[in-house]
């Protein structure tokens, strides 16, 4: 089996199950999910149960016979972590932000670790992941009134993602992904503006309340705020259904742009990704991709 460890919002789920699904595929074994993380993560759920994904999250028992100790924040636990003990036998920890080459020689049994935060390492197999990325259940009434009002605006509708929370309340975190300044924001709302025809925006955020305060362009808007911060999948559902996308230094809307098929979508990603990193970023953004 493929093992993979799960941490982070939903958009890392995503880049940590395509990873994980690209090599079980590969090898035609069965793909599993070490979600115990979340037990002792306050910051985040596991949400991709629900969606249509093909594969499960692994019992505590079979986290056991693959080498994976528990993950509670215990001093034995520490420990074990600091001297390496709680990993398993057979792990690809990713060595940076780039792409690992290394993926490419795993043999099964084996423990994926890491963000994986490239379409080379699933670009393989983009259909696939684009039907399993798809909600179980139906839209709720006023996010399918959402959606018509999209489908109805045809190739003018633009999603265009504002990411606060977090990288706004939490220092370290600010510190480290700062946010896309409204500078950012009006370059790409120009540029996207230059190339379709009288856009319609949709703009997503976890800050509705700023968004209404601050953002500002001399396009039509809405502002999609039907959903709260534990509902993302359908926010992300809403997001792919445009035909255009200015996303936000997220793993988030990168996938909200990532899932839209669409052969002449524009999308629209910031330069800078990290405010206070230096990781290399050139394999994160898709070569179509516009950055500003």
């Amino acid at each position: 089996m493929i093992l993979v460890n799960l941490i982070g919002g939903l958009g890392n789920q995503m880049f940590q199950y395509a990873t994980g699904r690209a090599v079980a595929e590969r090898h035609g074994v069965p793909l599993l999910l070490d979600a115990s993380g979340f037990a002792h993560y306050d910051l985040r759920r596991y949400e991709l149960g629900e969606l249509a994904i093909q594969a499960r999250v692994a019992s505590e028992e079979e986290l056991a016979r693959a080498g994976v100790k528990a993950k509670a924040p215990t001093l034995l636990n520490r420990v074990s972590k600091a001297l390496g003990l709680d990993r398993p036998a057979n792990q690809l920890k990713e060595a940076s932000f780039t792409y690992d080459a290394r993926i490419e020689h795993v043999t099964p049994p084996v423990y994926l670790d890491g963000y994986w935060q490239s379409e080379r390492y699933f670009a393989g197999i983009a259909s696939t992941l684009r039907q399993e990325f798809m909600l179980k259940a139906p839209l709720d009434a006023a996010n399918s009134r959402i959606a018509d009002q999209i489908r109805e605006a045809g190739s003018s509708a633009v999603s265009l993602h504002i990411r606060r929370g977090d990288y706004v309340s939490n220092s370290q975190t600010a510190q480290y992904h700062g946010v896309c300044s409204l500078d950012y924001y009006r370059a790409a709302v120009d540029y996207v503006s230059a190339r379709v025809s009288a856009p319609h925006f949709y703009v997503f955020s976890d800050d509705h309340a700023w968004v209404s305060e601050n953002f500002r362009i001399d396009h039509a808007v809405t502002l999609v705020d039907v959903n709260g911060a534990d509902r993302g999948v359908c926010d992300m559902a809403l997001m792919k259904a445009c035909r255009h996308h200015i996303i936000a230094n997220s793993s988030f809307s990168w996938w909200g742009a990532w899932l839209n098929p669409h052969p002449e979508k524009i999308a629209v990603a910031p330069q800078r990704w990290f405010s206070g990193a230096s990781h290399d970023t050139s394999d994160l953004i898709p070569a179509s991709w516009v950055r500003l």
